[in-house]
């Protein structure tokens, strides 16, 4: 049985331009263990989708959650307010992206870890702050005892996230969500943090959604790949197969728009063309069919819905590009070169104008 089981997830917010559907009907499952990776630009759900797992979404007066979460055979949207106090820190714990703003300022350090820990256990002062500075060494921080007795202001980026990863596991939590707990920092300590959070993953056996905008993240430390885009998930598989055979035009623009060691040094990065949709005003049919290279006159009209990528396959897709035309574009993409003639000369089901580049968008003025 899965350690969480997400279905049919929906997170909209009431406001006086509309309703904004933050996430609109995401479903996915983690086992206990794995490492599992959701992946889309600022504003593609998310993060959204991971507060609403931990039960922080309610606490937004004009959000309105529904579906269905199970967690260890817990129903979390239907859990009290104290029953997800519990829960959140001891069995679930939450890594947030700027970790400056999530320690407060005024207490030390060791406080902070050892009210994490007496919070959820009745122990005394003195074993938790022991297991405090445990915690501490353990991920790397020099003179644990020592550096307990500091602010969080004392600390650098690497160390702070250091921290906060060494709150969110005291507790022995079986899932540990990450929201882009590498995005603040440089790429030396990036790389730390990274095979850190595997390493530690590993030992404590517990279970990982990463939750980040860079791919390269979710290639080193995830099992499995969400694709999000204007609050669904548009592509799931193995990180294996997806870096192997992505199926969605989002996740080829993903893929373009990051550096490759196998291409030359100089060559210019392609980006995914427009900005991402309204979610008060989404796009009818596929919402990514505005900014799609590979468009046509039936993404606009129809939802593709999330589908088997090719039979039998444990891919899944919201695409209504054929099987074969997909094959076809992906053997002749390169990335960073995503030619006008893409698909000419293959033979297409579908309209013949699939391959035209989306119109330019007008700039917003401010």
């Amino acid at each position: 049985m899965a350690l969480l089981e997400v279905e049919d997830l929906h997170v909209h917010f009431h406001t006086d331009d509309g309703i904004v559907r933050a996430v609109d009907g995401v479903s996915y499952t983690v086992d206990k263990g794995q490492a599992f990776g959701i992946v889309g630009e600022s504003g593609s759900g998310k993060s959204v989708s991971s507060l609403a797992v931990m039960g922080l979404a309610r606490f937004s007066s004009n959000a309105h959650v529904t579906g269905r979460v199970t967690f260890n055979c817990i129903d979390l949207l239907g859990a009290t307010d104290d029953e997800m106090r519990q829960l959140r820190g001891s069995e679930m714990a939450l890594i947030f992206q700027d970790p400056l703003s999530s320690l407060h300022p005024f207490y030390r350090i060791g406080d902070q870890l050892v009210e994490a820990i007496t919070a959820h256990r009745d122990v005394p002062k003195a074993v938790a702050k022991n297991r405090a500075a445990e915690m501490l060494e353990l991920v790397g921080i020099p003179e644990p005892r020592k550096r307990m007795e500091g602010y969080p202001h004392e600390f650098s980026g690497g160390m702070r996230q250091r921290v906060m990863i060494a709150m969110a596991l005291i507790n022995d939590p079986k899932l540990i969500i990450a929201d882009e707990p590498t995005t603040a920092l440089d790429v030396t300590v990036q790389a730390q943090i990274l095979d850190l959070l595997t390493r530690l993953q590993k030992e404590f056996d517990a279970a990982v959604i990463m939750i980040t905008h860079d791919l390269g993240v979710v290639a080193q430390i995830t099992d499995q790949i969400a694709v999000m885009y204007a609050g669904r998930i548009v592509e799931h598989a193995s990180t294996e197969e997806l870096f192997a055979r992505p199926e969605h035009p989002y996740t080829w623009g993903l893929l373009g728009s990051i550096p490759r060691l196998d291409q030359p040094s100089d060559q210019e990065l392609v980006p995914i063309p427009g900005r991402p949709p309204s979610l008060i005003n989404r796009p009818s049919g596929c919402s990514f069919h505005p900014r799609c290279f590979y468009a046509q006159d039936e993404c606009a009209a129809l939802d593709p819905g999330l589908n088997e990528a090719r039979p039998n396959a444990r891919h899944e897709v919201a695409c209504l590009l054929p099987t074969s035309v997909r094959a076809e574009v992906r053997s002749r993409l390169d990335v960073g070169d995503v030619p006008d003639d893409i698909v000419a000369g293959v033979d297409l089901t579908v309209d013949p104008s699939l391959g035209h580049r989306p119109e330019p968008q007008a700039e917003e003025v401010v």
